[in-house]
């Protein structure tokens, strides 16, 4: 309490000073409205300032929140997108292959499995191929894989949710294949070179072909079917057996960018197999 004494005798001037000061205000602004009306509107605009700057600042501290909000909601939207693209070219690839089911009496016998590659390479010598199904979807090894334009390869090892393939880019795989409008045929094999182009050995000198000719499956084998597009002739030359010629081959399948594939399933492969073995035997 004398603390209080001591600090009001020694600045009795200063608050007596603003008591004179707040006590004129008052009565300047009680009995003259236009003082009254200038006060006001001051004042008015120095709250609705510090409202303004407020507001400024809270928003500005708020964009982090809607920033992620926003980011959030973008990837939900981006995944829905990925989903419903893979969906429709699920479904693009199914009506396709239904409809050459029904249209080719030699197709009648396969089923077609779409799936997605998730790993490939074209710069090794021997490429394999993963993909996105597995024995969960029906596929099993032995399998042909073919994209839209040709052929891809045939499936080596599966699990439940994966597939991996034996891609034409090997050089451990060997395609029986012939010239569109043919009957002979010759082994497709790829020389560890060019990813673009394979090579078809033992094609009889007598079978009448041209550079720019097509190159399909031969359906003599009980994993591609008959008449899937394989490339076409980019030149030729005989090989050490004069009766003979081997073709380079530009293939119509795109390995460097393959997406959705189609693997085919052989209805009779096992029993067609089976048969092959015993009349081996």
């Amino acid at each position: 309490m004398r603390n209080l004494i001591d600090f009001i005798l020694k600045h009795h001037a200063w608050l007596f000073f603003i008591v004179y000061v707040v006590v004129s205000c008052a009565l300047l602004f009680q009995g003259n409205p236009y003082q009254r009306s200038v006060y006001f509107g001051s004042s008015n605009r120095v709250v609705a300032k510090v409202y303004e700057v407020s507001d400024a600042v809270t928003g500005y501290f708020g964009l982090r929140k809607v920033n992620e909000t926003l980011l959030s909601r973008n990837g939900e939207l981006e995944a829905e997108n990925m989903m419903l693209r893979r969906q429709l070219q699920r479904y693009s690839y199914a009506a396709v292959a239904d409809s050459l089911a029904l249209t080719d009496p030699l197709l009648r016998n396969y089923d077609f499995v779409v799936a997605r590659v998730i790993n490939n390479s074209v710069s090794h010598v021997d490429n394999y191929i993963t993909l996105d199904k597995g024995s969960a979807d029906g596929i099993t090894p032995e399998m042909a894989v073919v994209a839209s334009n040709g052929i891809v390869g045939i499936v080596n090892v599966v699990n439940e949710h994966n597939a991996v393939a034996i891609s034409v880019l090997n050089t451990k795989l060997h395609v029986s294949c012939k010239v569109k409008g043919t009957d002979c045929f010759g082994s497709l094999t790829w020389d560890g070179r060019n990813p673009q182009y394979a090579i078809l050995e033992e094609m009889p000198r007598h079978v009448d072909f041209q550079p720019g000719d097509t190159i399909v499956t031969s359906g003599f084998s009980a994993v591609f079917p008959d008449g899937i597009m394989v490339g076409t002739i980019h030149d030729y030359a005989k090989q050490k057996d004069d009766n003979f010629y081997a073709m380079r081959v530009k293939l119509s399948t795109d390995f460097g960018q393959l997406g959705a594939v189609r693997v085919v399933s052989n209805r009779n492969q096992e029993m067609q197999q089976k048969l092959e073995q015993e009349a081996r035997q």
